[in-house]
């Protein structure tokens, strides 16, 4: 009989010697990355946004002044009211004319019919309102905001005003809006500054910055909106524009 002898296999795994230095200089390089990576996201962060104000006085210098005058007629004297409310009209034009307005300054509208509406309707016959709108439009705001105070003197004439506006407006607001845009951006950097100081920081160059609405204002208002506003009632008024920056911190 044969004596059956058993053999054991061993299996030897043979590391070459540069495998560990590749997967030490692996994590290092990868700790490396990471710190890199954590240190970006916390530059990101490292800015300072706040919003700056300019704001300045201004005189207006264009304006426009816009007339209602109005006839009450019965339906059956339409005929006869449109040629009255003509006369009207012709007489308000040549008061403005006499006053220093440029004739080409003034529009005249089309005629506007309204039925006057009445409750009963069985009190009586149909009456109507002509009216026609006249616009002055001038570079004169002085000599026209005289002009409509005395808009009685029309109503000495015969004439009926039915309502009298009188808006002044600033031609040149876009330029006014860059120049005062800038002024914005420095207020803004004035504000930041005192904030990051107050922190033990500094403030470095601008990032970026975005232009807010322009505001239109009468004198020491404060009723600014979140769209704009512009008032037309004054002839002296303040222009404030804001300015939304963000500044790096050192």
């Amino acid at each position: 009989m044969h004596r059956m002898i058993e053999h054991e296999s061993k299996f030897h795994i043979v590391i070459p010697p540069y495998i560990p230095l590749i997967i030490g200089a692996s994590l290092v390089l990868a700790a490396i990355v990471g710190s890199m990576t954590f240190y970006s996201v916390r530059a990101m962060d490292n800015v300072l946004t706040v919003t700056g104000s300019a704001k300045t006085a201004v005189t207006s210098d264009t304006v426009k002044w816009k007339i209602s005058i109005a006839r009450k007629t019965f339906e059956s004297s339409l005929s006869s009211g449109y040629p009255q409310l003509a006369r009207d009209v012709d007489s308000a034009r040549a008061f403005l004319t006499a006053n220093g307005v440029a004739a080409d300054a003034i529009t005249v509208s089309q005629v506007y019919t309204e039925e006057i509406y009445k409750y009963d309707q069985n009190a009586g016959p149909r009456e109507f309102n002509l009216r026609q709108e006249i616009t002055v439009q001038s570079k004169d705001v002085a000599g026209v905001d005289v002009l409509s105070k005395r808009i009685n003197e029309l109503a000495a004439k015969g004439v009926f005003v039915q309502w009298n506006n009188v808006e002044y407006y600033v031609s040149n607001l876009p330029e006014l809006r860059v120049s005062l845009l800038a002024d914005a951006i420095k207020d803004a950097r004035a504000r930041a500054e005192q904030i990051a100081k107050a922190g033990g920081k500094g403030v470095g160059s601008l990032k970026s910055a975005s232009s807010g609405v322009v505001q239109v204002l009468q004198p020491n208002s404060i009723e600014v909106t979140d769209y704009g506003a512009y008032d037309t009632s004054t002839i002296e008024k303040e222009v404030m524009v804001t300015a939304r920056a963000t500044f790096l911190v050192r």
